[in-house]
């Protein structure tokens, strides 16, 4: 058994009482010749390895992956490769997670706590400048891009606020296409992304459709860097254009000092933490557990990777 995750001893000593048997720990992004070594011997794996071993793991039978996330393997052989290797993900587990962050930036931004937090480091009182800028949510129209767990549970969030909640998904959204994207996107006060990364999604949001967006439209991308034109939205940032956006993600992580998102006005950089929380280890035990008990059960597995959709 091959796992890749920062574990102190008693949460290593519960994945042995999981899957008994040799264990190799080591560090997420390791790549020692010896963690390849040994995830070549393995026939199950916990983590994210690198892309490049799993062809060259030709014992390796299950891989519970640590994210939601599937990109990086995306390049891969699938149809031969999936013939002996499944491969399932975290799907769900950051749902809760997730939906807070996205909810809390936009609460920041509608209320001013963004601009207040920066005003207290600077001990500078503006309550007559700050206060008749504040908005309420409660009406807010919002388009959720995609219609997974994360973003249903944001939609249960907004509702009790009083906002309307659209979703744009292909198979069952209340928009499902490009086109009635385009014919609708002037209608909402905030979109939030929460779409996987694929061809379909990355550049979504070009240019042209970060221009077809309400004047004063907050926009959220908690789903994958790829989804936004990160120029045209500076731009559009920068000339007031949009009141504000929370990003979770961005094209290049970790953001490089001097990139323009650092300084660009009313941002909120969540530095891809949004998924994170105080048991987020004990809970991806939990689900490598439950699939555990699944595999050696002979029952379907939680979160199997459907690489034909890409996530």
């Amino acid at each position: 058994m091959y796992v890749e995750l920062a574990l102190d001893g008693d949460e290593q000593a519960r994945i042995r009482s999981i899957a008994p048997g040799p264990v190799w720990f080591t560090d997420p992004d390791s790549g020692s010749p010896d963690d390849e070594r040994v995830l070549s011997d393995s026939h199950f794996a916990l983590g994210n390895p690198s892309a490049d071993w799993l062809e060259n793991a030709p014992n390796l039978r299950w891989l519970q992956l640590a994210s939601v996330g599937v990109d990086r393997y995306a390049d891969l052989d699938w149809p031969v490769l999936g013939r002996r290797l499944a491969v399932t993900n975290l799907g769900g587990l950051f749902a809760d997670p997730v939906a807070e962050t996205c909810l809390a930036g936009i609460l920041a931004l509608y209320r001013g706590v963004d601009v207040l937090a920066g005003l207290r480091a600077a001990e500078s009182w503006s309550k007559p400048d700050v206060r008749p800028g504040l908005r309420l949510l409660g009406g807010a129209n919002v388009l959720i891009l995609g219609r997974g767990s994360i973003a249903l549970r944001l939609a249960e969030l907004l509702v009790p606020f009083g906002c309307t909640v659209a979703h744009f998904a292909r198979r069952d959204g209340d928009i499902r296409t490009p086109p009635e994207l385009d014919a609708a996107l002037s209608g909402f006060d905030i979109v939030v992304g929460l779409l996987p990364g694929t061809e379909e999604t990355a550049d979504l949001f070009d240019r042209r459709r970060i221009g077809q967006l309400r004047p004063g439209a907050v926009f959220v991308n908690a789903g994958r860097g790829t989804l936004a034109d990160e120029d045209a939205l500076v731009a559009a940032l920068a000339s007031g254009r949009l009141s504000g956006a929370v990003l979770d993600v961005t094209r290049e992580e970790p953001l490089p000092a001097g990139h323009p998102l650092w300084s660009c006005p009313n941002v909120i950089l969540t530095q891809h933490t949004a998924g994170g929380s105080r048991d987020e280890t004990e809970r991806i035990i939990d689900l490598f557990a439950d699939n555990w008990r699944r595999l050696t059960g002979g029952e379907p597995l939680r979160n199997t990777v459907r690489w034909s959709r890409g996530y």
